[in-house]
């Protein structure tokens, strides 16, 4: 779980960030939380947009996104949610 002081330094490293992926009407899926998971090893911190053919509420796909891949849930703003998993090999990220 993260505290507010680890998630505000966070929302700040995702700023500059583009979004790495999008759900669309299809809502999510086993094959995109598999590629997720790939990607956020990687990363450790990543943007998903939701797209506006979404038929599901964004802080519900942001909060399953979060669950299904085993992040934590930084921020959910506007369209974009912001995901955060610490990185087993690729450690980059150092919380305050």
């Amino acid at each position: 779980m993260l505290t507010g002081k680890q998630k505000r330094f966070l929302r700040s490293q995702a700023h500059h960030l583009d979004p790495v992926f999008q759900v669309g009407k299809n809502g999510t899926n086993d094959h995109l939380i598999r590629h997720i998971v790939e990607a956020i090893e990687k990363r450790e911190l990543m943007k998903i947009t939701v797209l506006n053919t979404c038929l599901e509420d964004k802080n519900e796909i942001g909060a399953e996104l979060a669950k299904q891949s085993g992040a934590e849930l930084v921020q959910v703003i506007g369209k974009v949610v912001v995901l955060y998993k610490e990185s087993k090999d690729n450690k980059q990220i150092q919380l305050p």
